[in-house]
Formats: C-alpha cells, structure tokens, sequence
C-alpha cells in the first residue's frame, strides 16, 4: 500500500517508511522555507539542511504523539519546525558569541600560552559537564558568556539566591573534583 492524503498519518504512526516519504514530497518547500526565514542570518546552508533532516527525524520519532487530520498535521510540522531551527540558531549564535569572545587570538601572548589558556578551559568545560544540567547552565553562562546573577536568575525563572547558592555549591564540587583529578582519583 503507498501513501496517499488520507492514509499517511496513519502509516507514519506505524513506521511505515513510504509514508516519510510522502510527507518529505509534500512538505518539504514548506519546512525549508521555515527553516530558512530562521536560520538565513546565520549564513550556514549546512546548518540549514542539517536542521532540515533533525526536523524529519523529530516528526519520524514524534509521530505516535500526533492526533489530528491533515490539517492539523501541517500546524504539527509547522511548530515543529520553527521551535528545531530556533533551538538550532540559539546554538549557533552562542557557538559564535563563544568562539568570538572567548578564543579570540590575543597579540600580547605567545602561542604557547594560548594553547596552555585553551587546555585548561577544556578541562575545565570538561568537569563542567560533570555537573547537574541547571548548574552546568549557571556555569556556562556565568563563566563563558559573561551573564550577570540577576540575568542568570531571570533567564532560568530562579531566585537570585538560588543562583548563588548553585554557584557556591557548584565551585566548591569542581574544587573537589579537580583536587581528585590531581591526585590521580576518580572523577566520579
């Protein structure tokens, strides 16, 4: 049996590939137009069809959630695909504010010590990752993006408190871990 307009929700809920297939047909103008009006300032056409394929690939996996005709379904993949290539630009301009403030080249230093600053900030991101998800996010914009504790608190929806609390705690876990790490313990 091949996917028709009356058949594919159905088929595409029970992994039927044709079905994919039939909606890649029909709605791929549509999502790469959403796609693009997002992510045009970024001026990444990779970037573009690799959300473009997270977006088939979320309504492949999010299919069974769906329920609806086939009008509802375009509404489906048009949220789908607008809130796939926000979180893709949100990434992308946090990947170019990082890169762009934080790695830049400086004149004064040798390259060497460069190259020492870029380890140790690895090592660093690396005993970050170690962290709770909403630590590792305080951290991270905290330390790498510059954010102050009441924009941190506002962004997250906590308490100026909580956020450095969270601070607090979360300085004095990589202090242990790095002090183990040093000591040739275990990190975990």
């Amino acid at each position: 049996m091949k996917s028709t307009e009356q058949n594919f929700i159905q088929r595409l809920q029970r992994q039927e590939e044709d079905a994919l297939e039939y909606i890649v047909d029909t709605y791929l103008p549509l999502i790469k137009g959403i796609a693009y009006k997002v992510l045009s300032p970024i001026k990444n056409d990779g970037l573009i069809e690799e959300c473009i394929n997270d977006i088939f690939l979320s309504i492949w996996e999010n299919s069974n959630k769906f329920s609806g005709n086939s009008t509802d379904f375009r509404k489906w993949i048009c949220a789908i695909t607008k809130f796939k290539s926000i979180d893709y630009y949100r990434k992308a301009t946090r990947k170019a504010e990082f890169t762009s403030e934080h790695i830049g080249v400086n004149a004064e230093k040798s390259a060497e010590d460069e190259l020492i600053q870029l380890e140790e900030r690895n090592e660093l991101l690396q005993l970050i990752e170690l962290l709770e998800p909403v630590d590792r996010d305080i951290f991270i914009m905290k330390y790498f993006l510059g954010f102050k504790n009441e924009d941190i608190s506002i962004k997250l929806g906590l308490t100026k408190a909580s956020i450095d609390n969270r601070i607090y705690r979360g300085k004095k876990k990589l202090n242990q871990k790095a002090i183990n790490l040093r000591l040739g313990g275990s990190v975990l």
